[in-house]
């Protein structure tokens, strides 16, 4: 008799990652494959001691239950030889979903802004009850008899239709992933459909107008910062401390908050997260104490000090997304010059979204461009770094990996790498050079 083994088919999945070191925590026996090349999302699975091997179908044994990522279509060898052995096979999304059904599941749907959101949700519940988690920059951690499970639902090709979550953040929604949605309308299709499937109830941001045109089977509670908000954030104050806020529920003052996050974005992740917390009739106080400790996720607004100058990392890869980032860092760092490297995400999104780009990248003092980072379902296109540095209103360059001496001129400056691809090379090899 085969070990009972849970393996998965491109473990290194931001997802991916995170799913393997619940299961890994709930006392499952975890294995996987990927590529071999480094990936942030590494770390935690090496830590938790599970093996990662290179793909071979020859990896795939008799009894395993495989969880694939969505990734790898049905011609991938490893998926292969696992429906030729007849095992049983589940996509990412439909594990999870399945795993859902057991707790208070409370997922975080939107165009940006999910895993911030996911994140600290995820530490602010885990203060309070026995909480499972799933964030999108591969943490995981699952916790034997959770009340509540925190999770991200990305929409992109509409994996998120296979959750039924109690509650649901929203946080936006806007047109992303232009090599499956065909407009705004069509993602909108997608987050109706979802919201449809939700129990409980939905929180989403009030001043997105797709947002409030859902009809849906549950309530949708509305939070912001104006007087049509169920949910209202009031008396802002940001410094380069943080962000702080009271918030009220129709006209009852719920508290005063504070969280060390910058952006006038992470106000409105605080809030989404009192409204949820409060639903579930959690101490106000608790919520508090909580949402001031946390310390941020993996890839969003990650700062580091070298030398003076103040490097921060940001998985920032839309234009709405680095017009947040950039605002965040302006936040924090009023002082400083404020340096913008962009390694724009496939040719597809960069084609969709060029004069946008050029326009909030423009927010930077110095703005320095990459060449584009293709994916594995997108490998060349008829746009490229130039034509990004081209557009841009106050001029910039193209970065390359083996020369980084442009970067260097720019002393006790925030220099903000920003990109969904492997951005991190570029930011290691100026890292080196200081």
């Amino acid at each position: 008799m085969t070990e009972e083994i849970d393996y998965f088919i491109g473990i290194k999945g931001s997802g991916m990652s995170a799913l393997a070191l619940i299961l890994h925590d709930l006392g499952h026996q975890v294995l996987g494959s990927d590529i071999t090349q480094y990936t942030f999302t590494q770390k935690g699975l090496e830590a938790a001691g599970i093996e990662t091997l290179p793909f071979d179908a020859a990896n795939i044994k008799p009894g395993y239950t495989i969880i694939c990522g969505n990734s790898f279509t049905d011609e991938h060898p490893e998926v292969k030889a696992a429906k030729a052995l007849g095992l049983k096979f589940y996509r990412y999304h439909e594990y999870l979903g399945e795993l859902l059904s057991h707790y208070t599941s409370i997922g975080v749907a939107g165009a940006h802004g999910k895993t911030s959101t996911t994140g600290l949700l995820a530490h602010t519940l885990s203060g309070i009850d026995k909480t499972s988690y799933l964030i999108g920059d591969g943490t995981g951690k699952g916790t034997p008899d959770s009340k509540f499970f925190v999770f991200e639902a990305d929409e992109y090709r509409r994996h998120f239709l296979a959750y039924s979550p109690d509650y649901l953040i929203m946080t936006n929604i806007d047109f992303d992933h232009p090599d499956y949605y065909t407009g705004i309308e069509d993602v909108y299709d997608a987050f109706e459909t979802e919201g449809k499937q939700v129990k409980k109830a939905i929180f989403a941001w009030g001043d997105d107008p797709w947002l409030r045109k859902l009809d849906v089977k549950v309530p949708v509670y509305y939070y912001g910062e104006s007087d049509q908000d169920d949910y209202q954030a009031k008396n802002i104050k940001r410094t380069p401390e943080g962000s702080s806020f009271d918030a009220y529920h129709k006209d009852q003052l719920l508290g005063h908050f504070f969280v060390p996050l910058f952006g006038e974005h992470s106000v409105l992740n605080a809030l989404a997260v009192v409204a949820v917390s409060d639903a579930e009739g959690l101490n106000p106080d608790y919520i508090a104490r909580e949402l001031a400790s946390f310390s941020g996720v993996k890839r969003r607004f990650s700062e580091t000090d070298l030398n003076g100058t103040v490097i921060i990392d940001d998985y920032a890869h839309h234009p709405n997304e680095i017009k947040a980032t950039l605002d965040a860092a302006r936040q924090k760092f009023p002082d400083r010059e404020l340096v913008a490297v962009f390694q724009p995400h496939t040719y597809s999104r960069t084609i969709a979204y060029l004069d946008d780009f050029a326009q909030v990248l423009s927010q930077a003092d110095a703005v320095y461009v990459t060449p584009i980072f293709s994916s594995a379902r997108e490998t060349s296109g008829s746009v490229s770094a130039e034509d990004v540095v081209a557009k841009l209103k106050n001029g910039g360059e193209v970065l390359h990996e083996d020369d980084m001496t442009s970067l260097l001129k720019h002393k006790n400056a925030a220099i903000v790498f920003m990109g969904a691809g492997d951005v991190q090379k570029y930011e290691r090899a100026f890292e080196a050079k200081l």
